[in-house]
């Protein structure tokens, strides 16, 4: 019988190695229509009075982000470039996301899709959305019975 030394790390490592080939093999499967190089975040608040939508989207130029509305869908579409003037093979590691992204979100009825503005600062879209005026809180004063 041969003694076989024990490698506490041999299993960890066939684990990583089948979990890398699992992510493989899905983003060989997916068209690249279905899929987005990157998803930015995105925070979605409301008051009384309008609806607030603020992704992140640093490194990304005005001309290069799509803001739209259609039949109460609002669609943010866009693309992070890679800088061209840097040359590839001399990074030492890649981390942040580049390509297109697609973000598209249902608005409720109580929006008016006419009334939408968007601004651009410090690399955050925010988005803002009026309310219908039937759709705004009223106060409804009481009157005490005599």
């Amino acid at each position: 019988m041969a003694i076989t030394r024990w490698d506490p790390f041999r299993e960890v490592v066939a684990l990583q190695n089948r979990v890398n080939s699992l992510f493989r093999d899905f983003n060989e499967t997916e068209s690249p229509l279905t899929t987005a190089s990157f998803v930015p975040a995105v925070d979605v608040y409301e008051d009384g009075e309008k609806v607030m939508l603020k992704l992140e989207v640093p490194g990304i130029e005005e001309k290069d982000i799509d803001v739209r509305v259609e039949n109460h869908t609002l669609t943010v579409k866009g693309e992070r470039k890679l800088e061209k003037e840097e040359k590839e093979e001399n990074f030492h590691r890649i981390e942040r996301s580049y390509g297109s992204f697609y973000r598209a979100f249902t608005l409720p009825s109580t929006v008016d899709t006419e009334n939408v503005q968007a601004s651009y600062q410090a690399g955050v879209l925010k988005l803002e959305m009026k309310k219908k005026a039937e759709a705004q809180p009223k106060q409804i004063k009481v009157n005490m019975a005599a």
